[in-house]
């Protein structure tokens, strides 16, 4: 719970618009009792059996994310991975880096 609480005193300091925190289940109700009783959107992800992805910030960026995290995030399309690293707030050109590299990796279609 110490990282949740670092994280939401970054978002409550306007360090970042959007967190993404990956904790225990165990830890999903306190979590969600106090972003709610501070007034901020979040949405909660499965990671397996025993763990969640709580996403949280302002609310356009929760919209956001809530368009695309019906899947894992292993599975996000090159386009929504680079979104999404963009709004966590990771660096620009080694997300571009990474975009570059996935899309490499992209089998291309011959024509015939």
């Amino acid at each position: 719970m110490q990282v949740f609480v670092h994280h939401l005193y970054e978002y409550k300091k306007g360090l970042r618009n959007l967190i993404l925190h990956t904790t225990k289940r165990q830890n999903e109700a306190r979590i969600v009792a106090k972003l709610e009783s501070d007034g901020i959107r979040y949405l909660i992800q499965s990671v397996g059996s025993d763990k969640i992805n709580v996403f949280f910030g302002a609310d356009n960026c929760v919209d956001v994310v809530g368009n695309f995290i019906h899947k894992s995030l292993s599975d996000l399309t090159h386009e929504e991975d680079f979104i999404l690293g963009i709004m966590l707030g990771y660096d620009r050109l080694k997300q571009c880096e990474r975009y570059l590299l996935r899309k490499s990796k992209e089998p291309t279609l011959k024509v015939i």
